[in-house]
């Protein structure tokens, strides 16, 4: 659905602006004054009283003023929530009058005002939802399509709702334009130019992270709860944590979203008649957490959780970051299963794929492509992917697809005129593709079906056949079924608690893993229903579990220093 200009322009009544004015300060700006410097964080929020403030952007052909706000409106983006840096800088058009809101206040201003805090919240991912589809952005990536470190930076700056323009450097004049200007050359690439604040040559995620301000995440942090894993059961419980006071950090190994922030479209989610993008879902719900103070490190891995002796725990992560929280929960999921094929880590980014976003979409624009699964994220892949490709062959080992799909998408894929069902069929072999510069890059593949091997002529692989949970890195303590998911409550035996040596009176409780105040839910708890409302339902649910807990280790404390 379009942005329409009223969701992005609001105007604050007299009355409203009454109420703003105590949270900031208001001061008189000449014409042509910076107000906002491309790349600050945690800038003032500005309300326009008299004259106007304009927002600028450096694209690619230079300079551009993308909006400008008017008497009663207020200037900014996400980065305003978030403190992250500000991707575009304001000035004075025209002389007047401004009222500053600092961060700090305006953060504040969230919590006290309900009504405001709605409208700020509401146009603020208008805003940033507009500048994404029009391509509003200071950040240009320069790279190619066959280059899978591109791929990779173009689906991390789509899930951190980074508003972008790619150049593809083998096809696009103006990224050779841009390239010279910036004085780039081939071993430069990747590379991303942040506006008027400088370029990162051979651009990786961490870097655009720490150039963006997108974690600001300090080592010794303290919280609450720390949340392991941002897809739909974590983010469900970071909202209902920080919307009911708790201090929340939440972790997650890449962006926010998990494997569901990729899926191209979720129709049978309660409240979506039209469907919803796991995108779409994933943004909003992070945004959502952002409003209450939750504080997100992504791309961050936690690597290891350590008891402590205050009762707390410790969360390690591979950047040597440390945390500290009273409760846990961890809500990991899963890892996208690997095929045990010869040449598939070459292939990896290289024509073949595990999730079908519109970043791989529009690389397979007029082509053969294969899907290679049968569940509902096959499914979604599958149709989402038919919209853009000659022919889409769907590959899958049973006789009857509806054994594990659902019979809407089942009846979707069959009245597809481009997509071929290959029942009893499996994936045999990457064929090289045979690239001028000597890369490898997928050509063609060939299946093993009932009638024996064949050959497909088809550049593009995506693999959607399950996944394993993402429990490797948990302590021995923490007791996992044979599969490695997280085992909790019920399905915790007495051996497992002995064995654990579980310290309470108290049984754990239904998310509760065989340490105190540890939970596992969503996909990686053993015996969940692996949807996203259910996610959503058990990341909502536990934060009953953990305000119960909290209260009786604030008890216990509380008994010992008495004693």
């Amino acid at each position: 659905m379009a942005t329409t200009t009223a969701e992005i322009n609001y105007t604050f009544s007299p009355q409203e602006l009454e109420q703003l004015r105590p949270y900031g300060e208001v001061l008189f700006h000449e014409a042509g004054e910076l107000l906002v410097a491309e790349g600050e964080r945690e800038a003032d929020c500005l309300v326009t009283l008299s004259g106007e403030t304009h927002i600028i952007v450096e694209s690619a052909e230079g300079p551009k003023r993308v909006g400008w706000m008017e008497a009663g409106q207020f200037a900014g983006d996400l980065s305003v929530l978030t403190g992250n840096a500000s991707l575009a800088r304001m000035v004075m058009g025209k002389a007047g009058e401004v009222l500053h809101i600092p961060y700090a206040n305006f953060r504040r201003l969230l919590v006290e005002s309900p009504r405001l805090s709605e409208v700020f919240v509401r146009t603020f991912t208008a805003r940033r939802t507009f500048a994404i589809s029009r391509r509003h952005a200071s950040v240009i990536l320069l790279g190619s399509a066959q280059d899978r470190a591109v791929v990779s930076l173009r689906v991390f700056l789509s899930r951190r709702s980074v508003p972008h323009n790619w150049l593809d450097t083998q096809t696009d004049p103006l990224a050779r334009a841009v390239m010279a200007a910036k004085g780039l050359t081939g071993p430069d690439l990747p590379a991303v130019v942040l506006g008027a604040s400088g370029v990162l040559r051979n651009a990786t995620a961490d870097a655009l992270v720490r150039s963006l301000a997108l974690d600001s995440l300090a080592d010794g942090a303290e919280a609450d709860l720390v949340v392991i894993g941002a897809g739909p059961a974590g983010l469900a419980a970071c909202v209902y944590a920080a919307s009911e006071g708790l201090n929340v950090i939440a972790f997650d190994a890449e962006g926010p979203g998990g494997q569901a922030g990729s899926s191209s479209k979720i129709e049978n989610y309660l409240g979506f008649p039209a469907g919803v993008s796991g995108r779409e879902l994933a943004d909003r719900a992070a945004v959502q957490a952002q409003k209450f103070g939750v504080r997100i490190a992504a791309p961050a891995r936690v690597t290891a959780l350590e008891p402590l002796a205050d009762g707390r725990y410790c969360l390690r992560a591979a950047d040597g970051r440390a945390v500290a929280a009273r409760a846990v929960v961890i809500a990991t999921g899963a890892q996208y299963r690997r095929l045990d094929i010869p040449r598939l880590e070459a292939f990896e980014g290289n024509g073949v794929y595990y999730g079908a976003s519109p970043v791989e979409a529009q690389l397979c624009v007029g082509a053969s492509v294969a899907v290679v699964g049968a569940g509902n994220s096959a499914g979604q892949g599958a149709i989402f992917l038919a919209e853009v490709a000659r022919e889409l062959h769907v590959l899958y080992r049973r006789a009857d697809i509806r054994e594990t799909m659902s019979a809407y998408l089942v009846r979707r894929l069959e009245e597809t005129p481009n997509v071929i069902l290959h029942p009893g069929s499996e994936l045999a072999e990457l064929l090289d593709g045979g690239e001028p510069d000597g890369g490898e890059r997928l050509g063609a593949i060939r299946i093993r079906t009932p009638r024996g091997l064949e050959r497909l002529e088809t550049p593009f692989v995506f693999l959607f056949i399950g996944a394993l949970p993402f429990t490797a890195w948990l302590p021995p303590e923490v007791a996992v079924d044979e599969k490695g998911f997280v085992c909790t409550g019920q399905t915790l035996g007495h051996l497992a608690l002995v064995r654990a040596r579980w310290p309470l009176e108290r049984l754990p409780s239904t998310f509760e893993t065989t340490l105190p105040r540890v939970y596992a839910v969503g996909d990686v708890r053993a015996g969940s229903v692996k949807r996203v409302a259910s996610a959503v339902g058990e990341g909502s649910v536990v934060v009953s579990d953990v305000h119960r807990a909290l209260a009786e280790l604030e008890r216990q404390v509380q008994e010992a220093a008495g004693g």
